[in-house]
């Protein structure tokens, strides 16, 4: 009774300062951002032709993106120019598209529009990406879920669940440094993706690369290609893979893009293609003489943005570690790239770890966000996004919230 009063007096000294720190959602810091300050001047009057010959102000140019840009998201995809399309702002736009025709279409080689199943299903892998589930409910797909396992989705029960029904229609994940586990998915996982045997022929593997370049550290994951396995399997139309410029230069004027086979570049351009005549090629040109101008290229902007995002990621562990090492409460990931990090809380206490933290002015991520429908089984997942404020913030808001994981579990106990 004593410990329980101790912690709640020091948890309403904490209250009494005031604080208003935020990690909820993983957006870049001001200094991230002006890193690609010049690219808002980097094209002007003067400068609007492209070395092609595309005017980009007028509407030619083809709905797939100009050829400089696809160059460029190629080369953060690892696949060839041809096999890419470039669209505006986020790579969610484009996933949700390819999804919207799917289930109005079919994908190139599908019987019948997905629409026409009873109930469509996309496996999800958690836990994972809010903004996948959000859109996957919104077109009406069911999302049977498999887990993340240090080494990408649990193979084996996506595999179980793709040969259970033609109306499991596919998979979505992201393959390098996860959101929020910064997990990479091994190179075996790969393979047996491109390879696995499934009830639907069209099963299609959703790879939303968001954070392909978002190293850490000089140990840089890079997955074995997920398109080049699925064409050795001899399934070269399975796999999409998605990106975007978001956290590489401005989240608000970003470019989203994608890869697949050439087969499903052209058929997805040509049902692009009703409903637009072309991408905001003026961003696209933007983006493509920043980049390609920039010392080092993307490689080269992506250590800059390594520089200042990982001491604030270093204080996370800190921090952790110093409050909640050996003390059983809880376990978290360590990645080295990406935007996030992942704790699970002993017990089931994780919403009430939010609540109190939010009660003491440090707002975090929704417990359950990592999940379906908000709602995670085991009430222990924490998403923990420290790269916009800065690094004096993180530290404060992450010792607000290990004595709030310490109060939280105590409470529990006690009941």
């Amino acid at each position: 009774m004593g410990e329980m009063k101790e912690l709640q007096n020091r948890y309403d000294a904490l209250k009494a300062q005031g604080l208003k720190l935020d990690i909820v959602r993983g957006q870049p810091g001001d200094d991230d951002f002006d890193l690609s300050n010049p690219m808002l001047t980097i094209v002007d009057g003067s400068k609007v032709k492209t070395p092609g010959g595309i005017d980009i102000r007028n509407y030619p140019g083809g709905v797939e993106g100009l050829p400089e840009i696809r160059a460029v998201a190629a080369e953060i995809l690892r696949v060839a120019p041809e096999e890419t399309i470039v669209g505006n702002n986020a790579s969610l736009k484009l996933l949700s598209e390819v999804l919207c025709f799917a289930l109005l279409k079919g994908l190139r080689g599908s019987a019948k529009p997905w629409c026409r199943y009873p109930s469509p299903k996309i496996i999800v892998a958690v836990p994972g990406y809010d903004r996948h589930f959000t859109l996957l409910h919104a077109l009406g797909f069911e999302m049977p879920v498999v887990r993340m396992t240090g080494r990408g989705p649990d193979i084996e029960a996506a595999e179980k669940l793709a040969a259970s029904s033609d109306e499991v229609k596919g998979i979505v994940f992201v393959p390098t440094y996860s959101n929020p586990t910064g997990e990479t998915i091994s190179d075996e996982a790969v393979d047996r993706l491109a390879a696995m045997k499934t009830a639907a022929d069209d099963f299609t593997v959703f790879a939303d690369d968001a954070y392909a370049v978002h190293h850490l550290t000089a140990d840089q994951s890079r997955p074995k290609n997920l398109l080049r396995a699925a064409e050795a399997a001899d399934r070269p139309d399975r796999v999409y893979l998605f990106g975007s410029t978001s956290k590489i230069t401005f989240s608000g004027a970003g470019l989203g893009f994608m890869a697949s086979s050439v087969g499903n570049i052209e058929y997805m351009a040509r049902l692009f293609g009703t409903q637009f005549i072309g991408p905001n090629k003026i961003e696209q040109y933007r983006h493509a003489k920043f980049l390609s101008s920039y010392k080092g290229g993307v490689a080269g902007l992506m250590n800059n943005h390594a520089r200042l995002l990982k001491p604030k990621f270093d204080v996370v562990q800190a921090v952790l570690s110093r409050e909640l090492g050996g003390t059983g409460l809880a376990s978290w990931t360590e990645p080295q790239g990406g935007y996030f990090v992942s704790l699970d809380t002993a017990r089931p206490v994780a919403s009430r770890v939010v609540e109190l933290a939010k009660a003491a002015g440090v707002a975090v991520t929704p417990a359950g966000s990592t999940y379906p429908f908000g709602k995670d089984p085991a009430n222990s997942n924490i998403r923990i996004a420290p790269t916009r404020p800065p690094v004096e913030d993180v530290e404060k808001a992450m010792e607000v919230l290990a004595f709030c994981v310490k109060l939280a579990s105590a409470e529990y106990d006690e009941a």
